[in-house]
């Protein structure tokens, strides 16, 4: 009986021993942190970017040579004091040319579209008659990087016009400028290219420190030279027009710019934007 009794306590207490070594294999099991699988990130969606070629074959044109970054130094300086300077190209020699576009009266959409397209940079400069019916056409040009110049309200010969009558078209044309599109004109293009010793004083007066010239201005399918070779040099200041198809027997605003940039491209050169290149001390 004893030994009965002796087998009957190890037995269960060697049950016992098996259910706490299995209970305590079930907590290890339970506390033993799971280990998760690794997060695997989703590819990134790429976005495809527009095909350069494509988006200037769309207006007749194989893409130019982008201009130089600008130069740290700017090679013009203009002076705050003293007569407006007057000058049609600028000192350097990369192997740029620059844009400004004039008076404002043909507004059509495409060439935005077009701008949008090809981020060629141009100067403009306005005429407040030209621009008062649609001041807002030129913003996104602007928000492009374009900066708006002075221009007159009137289109006048200046050098017919005596001080005070010079100050009124560049001071109006300035202040509507600066109302309409934030920023204060610092050149001048004197229309038809007239000017004087008075349009230096004036514009002085009206917070312009320059008065641009050109050396070679875009007709319709090429340019009206200076050079009597009909060549480009580095820095040359090119003028064109906001024209419409009457001006332009009958080829569009965008006809005429992309003939613009084909003579320019056959030269070897690149279209810079002219402020890069200037500093007004």
């Amino acid at each position: 009986m004893g030994d009965l009794w002796g087998r009957s306590v190890r037995v269960v207490a060697g049950a016992g021993v098996l259910a706490l070594l299995l209970a305590g294999c079930q907590r290890s099991a339970a506390e033993k942190p799971v280990k998760e699988k690794p997060q695997v990130a989703a590819p990134a969606v790429r976005q495809q970017e527009p095909d350069a070629s494509a988006v200037w074959r769309k207006w007749g044109l194989e893409p130019m040579a982008p201009a130089p970054a600008p130069p740290a130094d700017k090679p013009l300086k203009l002076s705050k004091k003293g007569p407006a300077k007057v000058f049609q190209n600028v000192p350097t020699k990369d192997k740029v040319v620059f844009v400004t576009l004039d008076d404002g009266q043909e507004k059509d959409p495409k060439f935005i579209e077009m701008m949008n397209d090809l981020k060629v940079p141009v100067t403009m400069f306005l005429t407040k008659d030209d621009i008062q019916d649609d001041y807002g056409y030129f913003k996104p040009l602007q928000a492009l990087g374009n900066r708006i110049q002075d221009h007159t309200i009137t289109h006048p010969v200046l050098p017919g016009l005596g001080l005070e009558g010079q100050k009124q078209e560049i001071c109006g044309d300035r202040d509507a400028l600066v109302q309409q599109y934030g920023t204060a004109p610092t050149l001048l293009r004197p229309p038809f290219g007239r000017w004087n010793s008075l349009t230096q004083e004036a514009a002085r007066e009206c917070g312009i420190s320059g008065i641009v010239m050109w050396v070679a201005s875009m007709q319709i399918h090429d340019f009206q030279y200076d050079d009597p070779n009909r060549e480009l040099h580095p820095g040359d200041i090119l003028l064109a027009h906001f024209r419409g198809r009457e001006q332009l027997k009958g080829e569009t605003m965008t006809q005429m710019f992309a003939h613009l940039l084909k003579q320019i491209e056959k030269r070897g050169f690149a279209v810079g934007r002219l402020e890069d290149y200037i500093s007004v001390q």
